[in-house]
Formats: structure tokens, C-alpha cells, sequence
């Protein structure tokens, strides 16, 4: 006879803090199975048993079916191995309840309709094959007619959302905004129209083009106007209204009269100064983990107002 400590179902009951029920029916199914029975024909349990158990009240508390655990305890499969795949699924369960309070917190905010409750969670569930296919039909009917062209290959890499694989409830709700923004004829065509003036405005020996030129342009001779509160109709404002003009023209390679000059770039300044692209390029950011941009609104908008009122 062995000299092994044994342990009525109550007793371990005790040890483990699990319910003599819960014992019961692990032993029926074989996951924990009695060293003897005593005479009477009740079950008794040796010391390896409490270790069992709290082996299999872990990995019942990590959410594993019985079949598996009863693996695990017979040494059928690999603690590891079965940890991996578990670790796994749940990372498909996490992303899935991710995406749900994504998609509830976008409709909670907007107080969406039932119908665009699930507009919003058809985008927040496309897959990367989809979002890429929808990003290529925006992009591409933006740049109509510029793919070849220098100076936007750059500018619609830059322009390309990059949903990580595991994103955050933040780079979701971006993420459908975005979508939605794609699907904005209005949007399209704005976009459309500013990417072809770009393009016109390019001087001919000129591979940079004229975004990033005047947007820097606009940031290195407007801001301190903007931080000193110069009045854009004052004479003060004229010294830098005549410095970004002469640039501009730089721009366009010398080919406009002084009027003709001033007018095409309040144009494209109003065109540039767009409250929906400004919102594109922010949720951008989001998506792609980057930085937030700085708006340049302001800039536009004090530019703008010097342009009109110089003489």
C-alpha cells in the first residue's frame, strides 16, 4: 500500500477552492481522475491531483474547451504549443472586439442612423485587399492624367493610408473616415482640380513641383507675420505679400505679368485653403501613426487676405 497522502473530493475541494461539483464532473470526464477508491466507494485523490487541478482552472480561466485541457494534462499536447494557438485566437478575438467599439464609439459620436451604423461598419470590416482597392480608385482619380508626372509620385505616397495590421480604436475610427472622405464626389473633384493646378504651376525645369515649394514658402515668409499679429492690410504685410509673390514666380519660371501673377495665386491659395483636405491630411497622420500635421489655414487664409487688399 502506498504511503502517498490521500484526499477526499471535499478535501481537495478545500485545497483548490474549486466546488465538489466542479471536481465531480472533471473527474467523470477523465481530466482528474481518483488514485483509489476506499472501501465505501468514494474517491480519494493524491497530492498530484491538486496540482492538476490548478492547471486546469487556469487554462479554463483562459478560455480552453475541455478536450484540449484534457491534452494538456495527459501530456498529448504541448503546454506551449496549445498556449501559442490559444495566445493566437485571442488576438483575433481582441482585434474583432477592437473594431466593434470602433465602429460603436464612431456611431455614438455622430449619433448615427441604423443605416449608417452599417455604412460605417462595412468600411471599419474591409479587408487590406479592399482598403487598398479603394485607396488606388481615390488616389487614382485624383492624379487622372498626372501618373507620369515628376513631381506626384511622392505627393501620392504620401497621400497613401497605411491601416496597421493591429490598429487602435483611434486609427479605425480614422480609418472610416477616411473611407467615407473617398467616396465624396465633391472631395475627388477639389482634390482633382488643386493636384492639376499643381501640376500647371510646375516650372519647366523644376523636378520638385510646386506643393511642398510653396507650402514651405508659404510656412517660412507668413508665420512670423502671423506671430508678430501684422494685419494682413497693412502696410506692413506688403514686404512679405511682395516676397511670396517673387517667389511664386520663381515657381512658374518668370511667365506672368505682375496682375496676371497675383491673381492665379490667390486662386490657388483659396483653392489650397480647404477645410476637407486640411481633415484628410489629420486623419492621415492618425492611420499612419505619424505625427500631427500642422494645419496651414492660418497661413492661407492671412496670405489670401494680404493678396486682395495689396496694391
Amino acid at each position: 500500500m502506498s504511503d502517498e497522502t490521500l484526499y477526499s473530493i471535499g478535501e481537495l475541494a478545500r485545497r483548490t477552492g474549486l466546488t465538489v461539483k466542479t471536481i465531480r464532473f472533471y473527474s467523470d470526464r477523465g481530466i482528474v481522475e481518483p488514485t483509489e477508491r476506499s472501501p465505501a466507494g468514494y474517491r480519494r485523490y493524491g497530492t498530484e491531483a491538486v496540482a492538476r487541478l490548478e492547471l486546469v482552472r487556469t487554462l479554463r480561466d483562459l478560455g480552453l474547451d475541455l478536450g484540449t485541457i484534457r491534452g494538456v494534462v495527459e501530456r498529448e499536447l504541448s503546454l506551449a504549443e496549445v498556449s501559442a494557438a490559444h495566445a493566437e485566437a485571442l488576438d483575433v478575438q481582441i482585434r474583432a472586439l477592437r473594431l466593434r467599439r470602433a465602429v460603436l464609439t464612431v456611431a455614438a459620436r455622430r449619433g448615427s442612423t441604423p443605416e449608417e451604423l452599417d455604412l460605417v461598419h462595412r468600411l471599419a470590416k474591409l479587408s487590406e485587399a479592399e482598403r487598398r482597392r479603394l485607396v488606388d480608385d481615390f488616389l487614382g482619380a485624383v492624379f487622372d492624367g498626372l501618373h507620369g508626372h515628376p513631381a506626384f509620385a511622392g505627393v501620392m505616397r504620401s497621400m497613401t493610408p497605411e491601416l496597421p495590421a493591429d490598429p487602435d480604436p483611434e486609427q479605425i475610427a480614422a480609418w472610416v473616415e477616411l473611407a467615407e472622405l473617398f467616396q465624396d464626389p465633391g472631395f475627388r473633384s477639389s482634390l482633382h482640380g488643386m493636384a492639376h493646378d499643381m501640376a500647371a504651376d510646375r516650372a519647366p525645369d523644376d523636378s520638385t513641383g510646386l506643393p511642398r515649394v510653396l507650402a514651405e514658402a508659404l510656412r517660412t515668409r507668413v508665420t512670423p507675420a502671423l506671430a508678430a499679429g501684422t494685419d494682413p492690410a497693412s502696410p506692413e504685410a506688403e514686404p512679405v505679400v511682395a516676397d511670396l509673390t517673387a517667389h511664386y514666380a520663381r515657381i512658374l519660371g518668370g511667365r506672368l505679368p505682375a496682375a496676371e501673377l497675383r491673381r492665379r495665386l490667390l486662386s490657388r491659395l483659396e483653392g489650397m485653403n480647404d477645410p476637407q483636405r486640411d481633415r484628410y491630411l489629420e486623419l492621415l497622420a492618425v492611420v499612419n501613426g505619424w505625427p500631427p500635421p500642422d494645419s496651414l489655414a492660418p497661413v492661407l487664409a492671412w496670405s489670401a487676405a494680404a493678396l486682395r487688399t495689396a496694391r
